[in-house]
């Protein structure tokens, strides 16, 4: 019998920017009571980003998608990633489709739109609710999306092409059991 926990698949959605300061918090130094003070200059993120969606599960990231640039994620998108995402996962995992697959996403207007509920419906994704304490919050943002920021962070990118090229290559670092 395969568990709740191995039919779950959770797609949350994050900004990768071209460059993104360190906080206060990172930049708080250790210094004697009479060393002068750091100059700390404001800066601000950069325009250059990209929105990533990444749909993952308890044995890995199934599928990661960034978003175009110009385009936005109406639910026509949306749904081309919702079968993307069918279709690895008859290829990769035959068993988690036939016992129905658990999903977990935001609330995001393409999310929640009338089209998107029937294809979840239509592809046999049985989607459940976030827990009342965090209508928003996915595992996404404590456990990947951390990391992953944490490695980008004060990098200088020009292009959208290098931001994903870095993600990817954290990504790909990362265990097998990094997941769960």
């Amino acid at each position: 019998m395969i568990s709740s926990r191995a039919r779950l698949v959770t797609m949350d959605e994050t900004w990768l920017y071209h460059y993104e300061p360190e906080t206060k918090q990172q930049s708080v130094e250790w210094r004697h009571s009479g060393s002068p003070r750091p100059k700390i200059f404001r800066v601000q993120k950069s325009d250059g980003k990209v929105l990533v969606s990444n749909f993952w599960e308890q044995d890995g990231i199934l599928l990661i998608d960034y978003l175009p640039k110009g385009q936005t994620i109406d639910p026509d998108y949306y749904l081309s990633l919702l079968v993307q995402l069918k279709y690895i996962l008859k290829e990769k995992r035959r068993g988690k489709v036939s016992k129905g697959i658990l999903f977990l996403h935001g609330n995001a207007p393409a999310h929640r739109a009338l089209a998107t509920q029937k294809k979840l419906a239509y592809l046999g994704f049985h989607c459940i609710d976030h827990p009342p304490y965090s209508p928003d919050l996915a595992l996404s943002d404590y456990h990947l999306f951390p990391g992953l920021g944490k490695q980008l962070k004060v990098r200088h990118f020009f292009s959208d092409a290098e931001v994903i090229a870095a993600a990817e290559s954290w990504l790909d670092g990362q265990p097998s059991d990094f997941c769960f």
